[in-house]
C-alpha cells in the first residue's frame, strides 16, 4: 500500500496557573479546513456539549468500518442501501494504565437481494482491513444486524 500522510492543527489558549480545576479544556482542531471545537469528557472537567477525544476515537473506528465495508460491498456488487452504527467504547484502568480497552460496533445494515451470509462475510473482511481498528490496542467487536430486502 502507498504511504499516506495526515495533518491536523490544534490550538488551545488559557491559563493553568490557577490549578487543575480552573483551566479550560476547550480547544480547536482544524482538519481538512474544518474546525472542530473539542473539550475533555465531563468526568475530566470538560464541556459535555462538545465532542471529546474519546468520542472521536470511537467515531474513527466506526467510520473506518463503514468505509471499508462500503468499498468491499461495491467491489462485490452487494447493493448496500443503509448502514447505521450505534457504537460504544469503555475506558478503564488496565494494568495501571487508563485506556479505552473495548469498542463495540452495533451496525444495522440493509442490503438488496443478497444472502445475509455474504454481507456478514464482507463485514468481517472489512474489519480485518480497517486500518483504524488495526492501529488500536482496544478490542473492537462487531455486532451486526443485517436486513435483506427484495
Amino acid at each position: 500500500m502507498t504511504e499516506h500522510h495526515y495533518h491536523t492543527q490544534l490550538d488551545w489558549q488559557g491559563n493553568t496557573g490557577n490549578g487543575y480545576r480552573e483551566y479550560s479544556r476547550t480547544h480547536r482542531v482544524v482538519a481538512s479546513g474544518t474546525t472542530l471545537d473539542l473539550s475533555a469528557d465531563p468526568a475530566f472537567r470538560g464541556d459535555g456539549q462538545l465532542p471529546n477525544p474519546e468520542q472521536l476515537l470511537l467515531a474513527a473506528a466506526s467510520s473506518c468500518q463503514l468505509l471499508s465495508f462500503l468499498a468491499l460491498a461495491a467491489l462485490e456488487h452487494v447493493e448496500a442501501l443503509e448502514y447505521r452504527d450505534d457504537a460504544s467504547a469503555s475506558m478503564r484502568d488496565v494494568d495501571g494504565v487508563t485506556r479505552i480497552d473495548t469498542i463495540d460496533l452495533r451496525m444495522s445494515i440493509t442490503v438488496r437481494g443478497r444472502d445475509k451470509a455474504v454481507t456478514l462475510r464482507l463485514l468481517e473482511k472489512a474489519h480485518e482491513q480497517c486500518y483504524i481498528a488495526n492501529s488500536l490496542s482496544a478490542q473492537v467487536t462487531l455486532h451486526p444486524a443485517v436486513t435483506v430486502i427484495a
